[in-house]
């Protein structure tokens, strides 16, 4: 069976139901294709005996207006104002994040909060006066923000505990990326004044009532209403090209096999993947660059216990080396229906490794034994008994690598996605960046503006764009010849 449509969109995360939703407003039909059984990606709403939880915590909140106005016209009044309240967890003692002054030097003590500023001198000293700080990696980005002294114990065992790998072998991108406009003179002036004006330290957050999978559900019943297809359980097994044209996909549901043939295709899959599916494949020394680029996965142990509340942050960070789980969230902190019975709370123990590593092979049982002993353990209210249930989800792909090796081998793809005239790649794996929620809709919105005839570089699209530049875009009209012609089936 052979299926033909104007645009062909690989993946429903954020990014690719996003450039379909975009497409329909021009009247432009797409056919969105997904491996997995529901839409979302690493945003979806996973439910467990009427349990909701997050595959991480998704805050909406953005500076990009195209961006939230497609997050009204999808949620509307369905959304809910949620307070942001989060704190570190280091040495059996809880820290306010942001910075608190008070807590902070409280629980320091004086002797080691002077210790902390003469280390944040000394390094301002040396990048400033003496300027000989080459900044290459994360602990030199991290250390001559803040010190060495607060980078040791603050960042350094979190971020590898994230990562799986030392801080000094992490690309200094990332850190620029995601604690972008903070400095430890900013936090201090945050702390005494109450101004936060980092992008990540905001008060309060838009939140879907029944969490971030409501978004990318409901837009998948927009997308079916209007006669664009979302096929679920369906894997892409070849990507046909013909040189810089990509001409059709192959994809399997189930025992069937068939042929979706198109005029523009937008990706969102994992660009490594889509490198070793491409047809003919792509020059040795592409293939080999795609070897290069690495993943951390992600595994999410949800825990219901009988106690109706245990503490009242959205989530906590848990930097203490002896402890495996990296982040907590409290599900019923963020939206009170993510829980069926409001005299119970749920848990999301979430543990970084990677597959095949020995956290990852562990059995769900095993996995919800840890998860419930290290709660007990880190003094959150819940005592031996209360826990009552619990499941495991793992998330393969959920971050991609900042290695000191990645920027030559996305250079090395970046440069050979440029020679296909109607091949995209958007979203967070698409283009193996870090990005937000927010950040990965950006560039599926550009990819589809492409499409109807604009020019936007997608590389170039970037997280202080995306918050910090007003982004605007004038709509222009179409011509009928310029439309692909309409969906199609043939057999």
């Amino acid at each position: 069976m052979i299926r033909q449509y104007p645009v062909v969109i690989i993946g429903a995360g954020p990014a690719g139901l996003t450039a379909a939703y975009q497409l329909t407003k021009q009247s432009i039909k797409s056919i969105v294709l997904e491996k997995a059984d529901k839409v979302g990606g690493i945003s979806r709403t996973e439910t467990y005996k009427g349990y909701r939880f997050d595959i991480g915590g998704h805050r909406f909140f953005t500076k990009v207006g195209e961006v939230n106005q497609v997050w009204q016209e999808i949620l509307g009044d369905e959304f809910i104002k949620v307070p942001r309240l989060s704190r570190i967890y280091y040495q059996g003692k809880f820290y306010d994040y942001p910075l608190s002054l008070f807590n902070t030097v409280s629980n320091l003590g004086l002797i080691t909060s002077f210790l902390f500023l003469i280390s944040y001198f000394n390094a301002k000293f040396k990048s400033r006066i003496l300027r000989n700080v080459k900044i290459e990696t994360f602990e030199d980005w991290v250390s001559d923000c803040f010190g060495v002294r607060l980078y040791r114990t603050f960042f350094k065992t979190y971020t590898e505990k994230v990562w799986g790998i030392p801080c000094n072998e992490i690309r200094a991108d990332w850190a620029a990326q995601r604690i972008q406009g903070m400095s430890l003179k900013r936090a201090v002036f945050n702390a005494i004044f109450g101004s936060q004006n980092a992008k990540s330290l905001i008060k309060k957050f838009d939140y879907p009532i029944l969490g971030p999978g409501m978004m990318w559900e409901r837009c998948q019943e927009i997308l079916e209403s209007r006669d664009i297809p979302v096929e679920l359980n369906t894997d892409v097994v070849s990507i046909e090209r013909d040189g810089s044209m990509v001409k059709s996909i192959t994809v399997q549901q189930g025992e069937q096999t068939f042929q979706i043939i198109g005029e523009y295709f937008i990706s969102s899959m994992p660009v490594t993947l889509l490198m070793n599916l491409l047809d003919p494949l792509p020059p040795a020394h592409v293939l080999e660059a795609s070897r290069g680029l690495k993943y951390r996965d992600f595994l999410i142990v949800s825990l219901v216990v009988n106690r109706e509340y245990l503490f009242p942050d959205n989530w906590i960070y848990i930097h203490s080396p002896e402890f495996k789980v990296g982040r907590i969230q409290n599900f019923k902190n963020w939206s009170p229906k993510m829980v069926p019975d409001l005299s119970k709370t749920c848990l999301g123990m979430e543990y970084f490794c990677s597959e095949g590593d020995a956290t990852w092979e562990m059995s769900s049982a095993d996995l919800i034994e840890l998860a419930t002993q290290e709660a007990i353990a880190l003094n959150l209210g819940i005592k031996a008994g209360d826990v009552e249930d619990g499941v495991v989800i793992r998330q393969r792909k959920a971050y991609p690598v900042y290695d000191g090796e990645y920027r030559q081998h996305l250079k090395v793809i970046q440069d050979y996605m440029e020679t296909f005239d109607n091949l995209q790649t958007v979203g967070r794996n698409g283009m193996h960046r870090y990005n937000n929620q927010d950040h990965s809709m950006l560039t599926a919105m550009l990819a589809s503006e492409n499409i109807i005839g604009e020019e936007h570089d997608l590389w170039e699209v970037n997280v202080e764009r995306s918050y910090h530049e007003e982004f605007t875009t004038e709509k222009r009209k179409i011509e009928a010849s310029s439309i692909p012609t309409p969906a199609k089936t043939t057999s």
